[in-house]
């Protein structure tokens, strides 16, 4: 029988390690399935350009694993028994249960609204393409001198508000964060930054601790109400709870806690990528969640799989840092070198330079999600129960 590996989640991390697991392994001997609530893949990083007007290119799951063994099965997950190896799915026919010799989870993350009243009611967000939708079709509505509000000055909220400031120059946009905007950049950076908010109308409301949004705004706990047509949500974000919910070991934030090689600690037979995991980097320090630690940590997770499954020596590698990217709109972009463990240094890149990096490095992650099996050198290996020496074959 083959080894069924089930990766829930066709984010960057789930997607990724996917393709290259299929890359790494022989098709004869695995059964590789991707389960994805939505049967396009989404490209998250550019969800504040969607909300903002702008169209992104459709990419279908099943287009971009044609040919790769890979078997896409657009599901919801709703249950996972890591004790009995099964994963409960909701389809368009019904409530299904599936089986897995190993899981990668990677399920990722969603809004987190901090415990302030009113957000799920009155505030949109741009965690998911549903909610990206939303709030672009509500910007519409607007007429010029609307006012909107974006809660959360991190990178997120920095990305959402020069987009929305660039693409509705008739919009009053301001944005509200109860420390200061992007204060963990350089100097230099930080300078850029405010100079780019200045040029785009962007209104800075810094140490403004909301308390509650409302549907004509929002109330802070330091500077009384900012009144704002639109609300805007990126104050950070949350893992789904079907973790926190099984027998797998999670940290007190429900993300799967594992190993140098993305593997449970609790249950070996399940690996946990992106964002739904918690795992150490340079530093000693938890990986944040970000695009830029969930490709990585797919990468480290689908060679040690396949390592242990073919018997080859397991990979050892920390994980560190090397940029911040933001996208400043279309035209402008600060990119941020930082040290192995994310702090900032002082070399910096700003301007239209930084802005074609930026779009260079989105650009190169999609298409590694649109050629999961080109990333790598045209090598599969047969799992070490069939008891065949390694063989290869061409990529395609």
């Amino acid at each position: 029988m083959k080894h069924r590996i089930v990766v829930l989640g066709a984010g960057y991390a789930g997607a990724v390690t996917a393709g290259r697991l299929a890359k790494r392994l022989h098709h004869d001997d695995v059964e590789i399935t991707l389960v994805n609530g939505d049967p396009e893949f989404v490209e998250r990083v550019r969800l504040h350009q969607l909300a903002s007007g702008q169209d992104l290119p459709r990419r279908p799951l099943r287009d971009l694993f044609e040919g790769t063994g890979v078997q896409v099965r657009p599901a919801w997950v709703t249950a996972v028994d890591a004790d009995r190896k099964t994963v409960d799915l909701t389809t368009e026919q019904g409530a299904e249960t599936l089986g897995y010799d190993t899981l990668v989870y990677a399920l990722g993350s969603t809004l987190a609204d901090q415990g302030v009243p009113g957000v799920g009611e009155h505030a949109h967000d741009v965690a998911g393409k549903r909610g990206a939708l939303r709030l672009r079709a509500r910007l519409s509505e607007l007429e010029p001198g609307g006012t909107v509000l974006v809660a959360g000055g991190g990178l997120t909220g920095i990305e959402t508000a020069a987009e929305i400031a660039e693409a509705h120059p008739g919009l009053a946009v301001a944005i509200a964060t109860r420390g200061g905007v992007g204060d963990w950049l350089s100097d230099t950076a930080q300078r850029h930054l405010r100079g780019v908010f200045d040029r785009l109308g962007i209104t800075v409301h810094e140490g403004a601790d909301i308390t509650r949004v409302e549907a004509g705004g929002v109330v802070t706990g330091t500077a009384g109400e900012i009144p704002a047509q639109v609300t805007v949500w990126t104050a950070g974000f949350t893992v789904h709870p079907i973790a926190a919910a099984s027998t797998l070991e999670v940290s007190d934030t429900g993300r799967i806690v594992v190993d140098g090689t993305m593997r449970s600690v609790s249950h070996p037979d399940v690996y946990a990528v992106g964002d739904a995991a918690i795992a150490e980097g340079a530093g000693g320090k938890p990986l944040r969640m970000a695009c830029a630690t969930a490709n990585p940590m797919a990468w480290l997770a689908a060679d040690a799989l396949a390592a242990r499954l073919t018997g080859r020596k397991v990979p050892g590698t920390t994980i560190g840092y090397a940029l911040q990217c933001v996208s400043l709109g279309r035209r402008d972009a600060i990119v941020q070198r930082v040290t192995r463990d994310d702090r900032p240094t002082s070399t910096v890149i700003r301007g239209r330079t930084a802005a074609r990096v930026k779009e260079f490095i989105c650009a190169a992650t999609a298409w590694g999600i649109s050629h999961p099996t080109m990333m790598l050198p045209s090598s599969r290996r047969r799992l070490v129960a069939t008891g065949v020496e390694e063989t290869r074959f061409a990529a395609g």
